[in-house]
């Protein structure tokens, strides 16, 4: 027995553009994830712009809190992407929700009282948009031979 079940590569129907964006997903979710892990503020300040006050370890606690789910879920998605892309659906789903509340919090619910909007408030409306365009394409069945 391992920790990873055999893959599911062969099963998956969809257009093969929808994996590798998910691999694209990966990515850009590991880089945010490990630079709030790891980085020594976070972020917050040097890349989101925040200003941190007397606060400053709260802020960085949560920015460090928020990346290690991020590495969490992009982990899962760079196993989808690689090895149980008949998962790619549901994974394009989900990422689409999270890019969706963020982009929901970050823009309706509550924008920066500063107005400086950080990368990832942009991202995440990319990320819903195109997420939308490869779940479409995983959906689609590829046509079988001749």
């Amino acid at each position: 027995m391992s920790i990873l079940p055999p893959s599911t590569n062969a099963g998956y129907q969809g257009h093969p553009a929808a994996p590798l964006f998910l691999l694209l997903a990966a990515i850009l979710t590991l880089g945010p994830g490990l630079i709030h892990s790891f980085l020594p503020d976070g972020g917050a300040g040097v890349i989101a712009g925040l200003d941190m006050g007397d606060r400053r370890d709260l802020v960085i606690s949560v920015f460090r809190w928020q990346g290690a789910t991020q590495v969490a879920f992009g982990l899962a998605i760079l196993a989808v992407a690689l090895r149980y892309r008949s998962l790619t659906p549901l994974f394009l789903v989900l990422l689409m929700v999270e890019r969706g509340l963020m982009a929901l919090h970050g823009w309706v619910l509550s924008p920066p009282a500063s107005g400086h909007h950080p990368p990832e408030h942009f991202g995440s409306l990319a990320g819903v948009a195109l997420g939308g365009v490869f779940l479409v394409l995983a959906l689609r069945r590829r046509p079988t031979g001749p």
